[in-house]
């Protein structure tokens, strides 16, 4: 049995939980209070069972919640008997129940969001799981007859179901809002999201400060399956995220989401925004946050729409977390969608929009009536958080064009038919602190390419098997990293994802077509033209990537520095 590394609740104390070793174990319980009380999440080797909590409890562990999803329980327990827990060999894991956070008048139709709109296509019949801050009322939530399409609220962070932070309303307003308060005559923007009739389930797991933590959120997507059936749940959307400390196969956290996925729902996930860090000098490489660390997901990064209809003139942004992923270096993100200064929709009463009043839209920038005042209705946000939303909304557009779909022919439609044209790099000013950042646009940057809804729709082809991200390995003897399919099926075994080198000044994806099942997913030519898919620099940060921890160690999500790219975004 393992006990890992990781955070405590809140803003929080420092580690609780240990990788396996006796010499380790007790040199850090050593360094925490032994009477102090901590919440774990304890994974049994089988389903948790009265008896198991029975034994707990003599050994003083009071269980705070069922987690069966993933065979597992939360308990507080003091300090001074997790060693002893580690003993019983019923347990397989033990973590701490950690901190995750929250991490379109252009957006919409520049991933041809608003082509597919006019062809018919708005989510109808479709069920979205948002599992955030909470989702308010609003008229842009409800359908021609004036109902509300938040079909089923639960709170699991206590407070109530309404959006008390103001993240959850505005993720929800991308992928449902149907644009009531911005659309016809009297307004010359319109902001309308991407499945603007689909039904929404809201399942707050974030508090008023956009915290919560991993057993909120496996509880929510345990709902969120129970519930599948009953309002037709195609889609999970997990704009939030923390890091990487254990395997994706052993986090409780991706556990889950895997279990969402097996269950038919497709799951989306935002990257994080730790792009730009360069503490270990990775250059952001390898700050992917959990649960979009699992390859099973779709995970999405942060294109900035430049405020244009025209794709040729968006950039990534810096702030978008890059892969591989920590610690399995799963090939990562997926693809990207906009996400940098996106206006969706505000909760006058919630955190952000009294904390940072000048982000709600001015009325003149979208009514005829030029008004001054700020916008009720409307409010910008950044980060991989309002991209994740755009692809969970195109998802419930194929879901509702073809239900018979699974989640892994949604992820490979939505990967195959990304745009793959972008240039070999952009730098950017940060609009606070001023200070330069340049991105290479390579698959750890950009994943499959930028989100193309219509493109999507109108793709038939049929994943058989496994979608599963692929795992990208590092030669030490020839300096080149090579990309191997962990799975079967979707990717093949030769082309992109296959085991040429993708490493230095010109080496390219591949060259193989995917037309069905049997062959390799990508297009006819080389995917990214003849450039390098890394390029020639990047070396100086593989010690940190490919070592065998994750490269952040203990340290917590800075709440500070996300509220402020979440409310600056950049230029």
């Amino acid at each position: 049995m393992n006990i890992t590394t990781g955070l405590l609740i809140g803003s929080l104390v420092a580690a609780c939980g240990l990788s396996a070793g006796t010499d380790k174990l007790a040199k850090d319980l050593r360094s925490m209070d032994r009477n102090a009380s901590v919440n774990v999440i304890v994974q049994y080797r089988n389903a948790a069972t009265p008896g198991h909590h029975t034994r707990m409890a003599r050994k003083g562990a009071q269980l705070r919640r069922e987690l069966s999803l993933v065979n597992a329980a939360v308990y507080k327990v003091s300090v001074s008997s997790l060693e002893d827990l580690s003993n019983d060999p019923d347990i397989e894991f033990i973590s701490p129940d950690r901190v995750v956070k929250g991490s379109l008048d252009y957006a919409e139709p520049t991933v041809n969001g608003l082509i597919a709109f006019q062809n018919g296509y708005d989510g109808t019949g479709i069920g979205v799981a948002v599992i955030d801050s909470g989702i308010s009322s609003h008229d842009d939530l409800e359908d021609s007859a004036g109902n509300l399409r938040i079909v089923y609220s639960q709170d699991f962070a206590g407070g109530g179901t309404d959006d008390q932070y103001g993240h959850g309303q505005h993720v929800a307003g991308i992928i449902a809002g149907n644009a009531t308060d911005s659309a016809g005559s009297k307004f010359t923007h319109t902001f309308r999201g991407l499945a603007p009739n689909a039904n929404l389930i809201n399942l707050r797991v974030l508090d008023q400060n956009g915290l919560g933590t991993d057993s909120n959120v496996i509880a929510a997507i345990q709902r969120a399956i129970a519930l599948k059936s009953v309002y037709n749940i195609r889609v999970i959307n997990l704009s939030l995220g923390r890091p990487v400390f254990e395997s994706y196969t052993i986090d409780p956290l991706c556990r889950a989401v895997e279990q969402a996925w097996q269950a038919g729902i497709v799951v989306v996930v935002s990257a994080g925004n730790k792009g730009r860090d360069n503490s270990v000098g990775t250059s952001g490489y390898g700050t992917i946050t959990a649960p979009g660390n699992d390859p099973l997901v779709i995970t999405v990064g942060a294109m900035k729409d430049m405020r244009t209809l025209s794709r040729n003139d968006d950039y990534i942004a810096s702030y978008s977390s890059k892969g591989p992923t920590s610690i399995d270096h799963v090939v990562k993100p997926d693809l990207v969608a906009p996400g940098n200064r996106i206006i969706s929709l505000k909760e006058s009463d919630s955190y952000f929009a009294k904390t940072y009043p000048d982000n709600s839209i001015a009325n003149q920038y979208y009514q005829t009536n030029n008004g001054k005042a700020l916008s009720k209705d409307y409010f910008t946000l950044s980060g991989t958080s309002m991209a994740s939303p755009m692809v969970a909304g195109t998802a419930a557009l194929l879901l509702q064009k073809d239900p018979s779909l699974t989640p892994d022919t949604v992820k490979a439609r939505l990967m195959k038919t990304a745009t793959k044209t972008f240039p070999a790099y952009s730098i950017v000013t940060d609009p606070v602190t001023g200070q330069l950042y340049t991105s290479q646009y390579d698959i750890f940057t950009v994943g499959a390419g930028y989100l193309d809804a219509w493109a999507a729709l109108n793709n038939q082809d049929t994943a058989a098997g496994t979608a599963a991200s692929p795992i990208a390995t590092f030669d030490q003897l020839t300096g080149e990293v090579h990309v191997v399919n962990a799975n079967t099926a979707i990717w093949g075994s030769t082309a992109i994802w296959g085991s040429t080198a993708i490493w230095g000044s010109t080496a390219i994806w591949g060259s193989s077509v995917w037309v069905n099942s049997n062959t390799a997913i990508w297009g006819s030519t080389a995917i990214w033209g003849s450039t390098a898919i890394w390029g020639s620099g990047g070396l100086s940060g593989f010690t940190a990537i490919w070592g065998s921890t994750a490269i952040w160690g203990s340290s917590t999500i800075d709440a500070t520095e996300n509220d402020s790219l979440a409310i600056n975004g950049e230029n």
